[in-house]
């Protein structure tokens, strides 16, 4: 848990984004970790627009609710403003970003935020999810698991996706997202990445989705995965996939 005068990762993505929910000490821990790696802004940017067209991709399927799997703070083109007619349910580890997002989304009844841990399905609240997940494994639904795949093992994340594959309705869909080795050349800020932190080689990807049958572009930088128009120019930190557990 993040303590109050402790920068917030979730925050901090806030402040790259361009929102309004962060800290002077999370733009401090910001302004840090570019200094020792260099602008970031533009590729959460990039992160952020693949949800984006990842969230509208699955809503063209037809689905029409949501579980989001550390979540961070709710604004600046997260699920609900994607797909403003669709029921989404937020979750994330971290109380103090669960509170703030409970905060921020307060008298919606579309929206939700609670605790869940992706890699344990159990924590999540039942009636969360039966209110903002209807149907939950029985009608499809889209799983967006972005940002924790970098902070699990091999092992742990190939049994977190099986586990989700086996919970979800055929026809479900998942949206995940890799960190590759950009950070190799930057030792201070690979360093504040925190000793849990994975990079992996693009080959590795592709495998540990398992099941999961990724959509014709693959496991690709995010910026490539269907662009509208050209793609962005930033580096290829992050790797993006579309994938589903086929309805047949």
């Amino acid at each position: 848990m993040a303590a109050p005068e402790a920068p917030s990762t979730a925050r901090m993505i806030d402040h790259w984004l361009g929102g309004r929910h962060h800290r002077p000490v999370d733009v401090a821990a910001a302004s840090a970790f570019e200094a020792a790696y260099g602008p970031s802004a533009a590729i959460f940017r990039s992160l952020r627009g693949f949800l984006g067209r990842a969230v509208r991709a699955i809503a063209a399927e037809g689905v029409d609710s949501f579980l989001v799997f550390g979540a961070g703070v709710p604004t600046c083109g997260n699920v609900h403003e994607v797909a403003p007619d669709a029921t989404v349910l937020y979750t994330d580890v971290d109380p103090e970003t669960v509170r703030l997002g409970q905060r921020l989304l307060a008298g919606s009844d579309r929206v939700g935020y609670g605790y869940g841990d992706a890699t344990d399905i159990g924590t999540l609240d039942p009636a969360l999810l039966h209110r903002f997940v209807p149907g939950w494994g029985r009608r499809p639904v889209g799983v967006v698991f972005l940002g924790l795949a970098a902070f699990l093992d091999d092992d742990t994340l190939a049994r977190t996706l099986d586990e989700l594959y086996e919970a979800v309705a055929p026809g479900s869909w998942l949206a995940i997202d890799f960190d590759g080795e950009e950070l190799a050349g930057h030792p201070e800020a690979l360093a504040m990445m925190g000793p849990a932190f994975r990079m992996r080689a693009p080959e590795r990807f592709a495998p540990l989705l398992g099941r999961w049958r990724p959509t014709v572009e693959g496991v690709v930088p995010v910026a490539r995965w269907r662009p509208v128009g050209e793609p962005e120019r930033v580096p290829d930190a992050f790797h993006g996939a579309l994938a589903q557990r086929p309805a047949g």
